[in-house]
């Protein structure tokens, strides 16, 4: 081998030696940022809680999670997948209350499934502790998408995740029917808490 590049090929392995190194000091996994990661939710551990106020009473509910898979790449900010809400799964504690919302707010027997799917992402997710990060998308509701970022607060431990977010979905807005009659106000836009567990896995690589 010519002795000079004996020498640049010497300095690059120093020098990632020098980058591994540094990432192991700060906790970072050298590989993560750079490839692909699937994020896959656990259903039976996930709760999806909604709060909507209303005139001297608030009303508090939830849905479930069918599945959820995220696909994203944090380096290059993107993101794919799906996450899938049951619509028909939406309950409050009030039967009546419930009928009405499936039958003329959510149209559940026509439209069963809420869906987020993520195009964008920002943010690190660190191998150990807790990240910040925004996976912005389109939410569907009644067959239409509208634009929601959802601000995501991570714990990682291994493979293993918690996952934490909140948002405010202006539902009137978005062509949902206000449940609001004559007597009883209720406001336009509803409070949605996400408190889900999955596991991260690096993605199978494709030819």
């Amino acid at each position: 081998m010519n002795p000079k590049n004996s020498r640049i090929l010497f300095s690059r392995r120093r020098l990632l030696c020098f980058l591994t190194l540094g990432c192991v000091i700060l906790g970072i996994d050298p590989c993560i940022h750079a490839q692909d990661l699937v994020v896959e939710l656990n259903p039976a551990a996930t709760n999806i809680d909604f709060t909507l106020e209303a005139f001297l009473h608030t009303v508090h509910g939830s849905f479930k999670l069918k599945r959820g898979v995220i696909q994203f790449n944090s380096t290059a900010g993107t993101a794919s997948g799906a996450v899938i809400m049951d619509a028909l799964s939406g309950e409050s504690g009030n039967s009546s209350r419930d009928t009405r919302m499936h039958r003329e707010i959510l149209q559940s027997g026509t439209f069963s499934e809420i869906i987020f799917t993520p195009e964008q992402i920002r943010g690190k997710l660190a191998a150990e502790g807790v990240s910040k990060l925004e996976v912005a998308g389109q939410l569907r509701l009644l067959g239409r998408d509208h634009e929601l970022t959802l601000a995501l607060n991570v714990e990682s431990s291994g493979e293993q995740l918690k996952i934490t977010s909140q948002a405010v979905i202006p539902y009137v807005q978005w062509g949902l029917k206000d449940p609001s009659t004559f007597v009883l106000r209720v406001n336009d836009k509803v409070k949605v808490a996400i408190r889900a567990t999955g596991r991260v896995r690096i993605a199978a690589a494709t030819n």
